[in-house]
């Protein structure tokens, strides 16, 4: 009889080990390249290598990180303790290493910055882009954490506050890190992320941030440092002034197909870029108009309730067991129309400044240069998406207060490799971390055992990612 399909495959059962390899060799050759080693060593000197567990847990942040928790199982397998000649450990050891890192931050930041322009001595500029967010702290028992603006849309949570310092284009390394408490505000936040970054400022460099830091205590301090400043103005009542006279013409016109328009105001101080975008006057028109419908919603919600003779509805309420009040209510939805009732809101709400923004700088830019590179401040908001969502450092849960610091600060230097990769390599320069690191993953190298001495190893699943950060890791070893 033919046979026309093939049998089924014998399954062999072998010692031969499989682990993702290139995440290792990118973290060990940065590591190294970085000078790490000798930072770190001066925090823990007796138990296991503080480089070595280090090394093994920016491996496991840089590949499966499922959870801190999980993290010492994933370390504690065979191949992996051999690859960086570690013995077995509890998982207390990691939370200790935590410990170490969080509670000497301070130095061991400051040392990372050092290091990082010892290696790189030839950036071609020290501008400075600068910003925050927030992070969900899980659990209610840490001092760090407190309730504030929160960025991830959980003001029901504790929080934490984390400030940001990266080089501008073309450069983009993260080159500052601080972690405070979920309530501190961006102009607060803004002198601890400045302090820490500023000593490696050269002279006239810009510092880039956005206008939720803008303060006369902030630019002050950067002028004291001899540097230079942009950033975003709220509107007040001399840019009304401008609004009122503000006629787009040929001369002021940016770009015809975009709606953009701008004039530049200069005293003897600064220069503000004030500019009218058609978009975003469209934008802003439209939400104007959203929260018009809202409160005309709300006021009709609570005249029916008062028409029926009810009480006031819930969400309109202070829900609070320990607050007796007596609502007293009435709206003007009794005298007037709905079309007059928009009318009064739209006056109230929609304020004449819609498409208008301002920057200001006291470096004298174009209108486009200003601009564009405001606009390019935007990669460090990618920084905090890939901190967040590639290098997952959240969720943060409580443990001992050094422990948060200790592991947001290896989450930090996670991130600080990927960067540094997309920066040694131009070909990467676009690349999001999401694709650097499936690709490191993806690189496996297996061990081939017999009679428990190592036999050979084989390396695949190779890509042009993988393959380039090797190569490049290679010429440079």
């Amino acid at each position: 009889m033919r046979q026309t399909k093939l049998r089924t495959t014998v399954v062999i059962v072998n010692e031969n080990i499989s682990f993702p390899i290139g995440t290792m060799l990118s973290v060990r050759k940065y590591y190294e390249k970085l000078g790490f080693s000798d930072i770190f060593s001066n925090y823990k000197s007796r138990g296991r290598d503080i480089n070595s567990l280090l090394q093994a847990m920016l491996s496991y942040k840089l590949s499966e990180n499922l959870s801190i928790s999980k993290a010492s199982d994933w370390i504690n397998r065979s191949a992996i303790l051999d690859e960086f000649n570690l013995k077995s450990f509890e998982q207390r050891t990691l939370f200790r290493l935590f410990d170490i890192i969080g509670l000497n931050r301070e130095a061991i930041m400051s040392n990372i910055q050092d290091n990082i322009f010892k290696t790189y001595p030839k950036l071609k500029h020290t501008d400075v882009n600068m910003d925050w967010s927030s992070l969900v702290l899980h659990g209610s028992k840490a001092s760090l954490g407190a309730y504030g603006y929160s960025r991830d849309h959980r003001p029901d949570k504790l929080q934490l506050t984390l400030g940001v310092a990266e080089l501008a284009r073309p450069i983009n390394i993260p080159i500052g890190f601080t972690v405070n408490k979920g309530n501190m505000n961006d102009q607060t936040h803004f002198q601890k992320t400045f302090e820490q970054v500023q000593r490696h400022l050269q002279k006239n460099s810009l510092v880039v941030f956005d206008k939720g830091a803008n303060s006369k205590d902030n630019i002050a301090l950067i002028e004291a440092e001899q540097l230079k400043y942009l950033t975003a103005k709220k509107l007040n009542a001399s840019d009304d002034k401008r609004i009122k006279v503000f006629k787009k013409t040929s001369k002021n016109c940016l770009d015809k197909k975009k709606g953009l328009y701008g004039i530049k105001y200069k005293t003897s101080s600064k220069t503000d870029y004030f500019f009218y975008s058609e978009q975003l006057y469209k934008e802003q028109y439209a939400s104007r108009l959203r929260k018009v419908k809202r409160q005309l919603e709300q006021a009709k919600a609570i005249q029916k309730s008062k028409n029926k003779g009810k009480t006031l509805p819930t969400r309109y309420r202070i829900n609070n067991v320990l607050i007796d009040i007596t609502y007293e209510f009435q709206t003007k939805l009794e005298t007037i129309s709905d079309d007059e009732a928009i009318k009064l809101l739209e006056k109230k709400i929609v304020t004449g400044r819609e498409g208008f923004f301002c920057l200001m700088s006291t470096k004298n830019l174009t209108l486009r240069k200003a601009l564009e590179i405001y606009r390019k401040k935007d990669s460090i908001e990618k920084i905090f998406d890939s901190l967040k969502n590639e290098i997952e450092i959240k969720p943060v849960r409580v443990w001992s207060e050094n422990s948060i610091y200790g592991v947001l600060l290896v989450g930090f230097i996670a991130q600080l490799f990927m960067s540094l990769i997309r920066y040694d390599i131009p070909e990467l320069k676009t690349t999001s971390v999401k694709f650097i690191k499936n690709s490191l993953m993806n690189l496996t190298v297996t061990t081939i055992r017999k009679q428990n001495t190592t036999k050979s190893k084989i390396y695949s699943n190779f890509d042009w990612i993988n393959q380039l950060i090797c190569l490049k890791n290679e010429a440079k070893t």
